[in-house]
């Protein structure tokens, strides 16, 4: 019995000297072109224009902060999105143009999103946006998210 409790001992103590280092919180910066951060930027721009009820669709303009959360699949990004004289669900939106004069519209957002590549899926934890001049805009709720393998060729 004694050999038994100096085991449980060992393993109480072992976790509780690595559990800080692998419970950590922190974000690392990683390279904007790793194709799971990328996938995390389609699917953010994705859940913006799904959930904004503007009638026209938003495309990515600007990639800032690129980070990964040290031992997980959990993305923080910082994105400048702009509105386009396109619908929500034409076609090559990439491509269409922006919006100019009073209907112009950029919109600065943060978001973190926790992927779990194995399965393609994508989750929206947390999201804040603003549009340039200060107004803040509704943080779209967190929804799971499935994208089609095709959506994974490069």
């Amino acid at each position: 019995m004694p050999d038994s409790m100096f085991l449980k001992l060992s393993l109480l103590l072992g976790l509780l000297a690595l559990g800080p280092h692998v419970c950590s919180w922190k974000f690392e910066d990683i390279s904007k072109s790793t194709q799971n951060f990328r996938l995390c930027v389609e699917f953010a721009v994705f859940h913006f224009n799904e959930h904004e009820p503007d009638e026209y669709a938003y495309k990515l303009l600007w990639v800032g902060r690129s980070q990964r959360k040290m031992y997980s699949w959990i993305y923080l990004m910082d994105l400048e999105l702009g509105r386009t004289i396109c619908k929500k669900h034409d076609e090559d939106i990439d491509n269409c143009p922006l919006q100019e004069g009073p209907e112009q519209k950029k919109v600065s957002c943060t978001f973190i999103v926790d992927s779990r590549p194995w399965f393609t899926q994508f989750t929206l934890l947390n999201s804040t946006c603003q549009q340039k001049w200060g107004e803040e805009l509704p943080a779209p709720t967190a929804a799971p998210f499935l994208l089609k393998n095709e959506s994974l060729q490069s």
